[in-house]
């Protein structure tokens, strides 16, 4: 697998609660030189992005990084974060719910927040290390039936990332119509060639130039 066929799945990403708006610029500025799926950055760095970079493809996350945020306030952050500039937007699922096991509740969150996000692309993260293997299943169920476009990992802030064995339960249980972005700890060429692999169209992280550009 070469770089041509790795950078277009790469969501380029800086999440860091300290990122300046001069690591922002270098982001945006590698996403366009490499071709990378997107950027993923702060919210409050989007318009910035799109002012100086208006051809990008700009990810933006809400309800981050820990879900418990109202629907109401994922809505807004969703219907803010585009009016700024956004294409894309992760955000992350009621981790509480979804351990009372309310999952019809999760479902509606994630259809409010897809009619906040019209045309624009939803990803649900669901922070999987926090997960039984029976609430992955539901929640695939979740993110399939509340209209989202992709279904995602993790946030890279919990306890560990991704791993190729929920990709393949995912697999197994998400709709025809929803893809899979896997996202934390992925920080060598030969994950992100597995990840790949295992049919994950988008891939989360911040070391994608460094693995296959400066390791060279």
């Amino acid at each position: 697998m070469n770089n041509a066929d790795i950078f277009p799945h790469i969501d380029h990403t800086l999440l860091k609660p300290t990122a300046t708006e001069e690591q922002i610029k270098r982001l945006c500025e590698e996403a366009l030189t490499y071709g990378t799926a997107s950027v993923c950055i702060p919210q409050s760095y989007v318009k910035f992005a799109r002012e100086n970079f208006p051809t990008l493809n700009i990810c933006t996350v809400i309800g981050f990084p820990l879900g418990y945020t109202t629907a109401a306030a994922k809505c807004f952050e969703a219907r803010d974060a585009i009016a700024n500039g956004a294409n894309e937007i992760d955000m992350v699922v009621n981790l509480g719910q979804v351990k009372d096991g309310k999952f019809s509740e999760v479902t509606r969150e994630i259809r409010d927040v897809k009619t906040a996000c019209g045309d624009k692309i939803l990803k649900v993260i669901i922070e999987t290390c926090e997960l039984t293997v029976n609430e992955k299943i539901e929640l695939c169920k979740c993110v399939t039936d509340g209209g989202a476009d992709y279904i995602k990992t993790s946030t890279g802030f919990g306890s560990a990332g991704a791993n190729i064995e929920d990709i393949r339960l995912f697999k197994k249980h998400i709709g025809d119509n929803v893809k899979i972005k896997a996202a934390g700890g992925i920080r060598t060429r030969s994950q992100l060639e597995e990840f790949l692999s295992e049919g994950c169209d988008r891939i989360g992280t911040s070391s994608a130039v460094a693995l296959l550009i400066d390791d060279k």
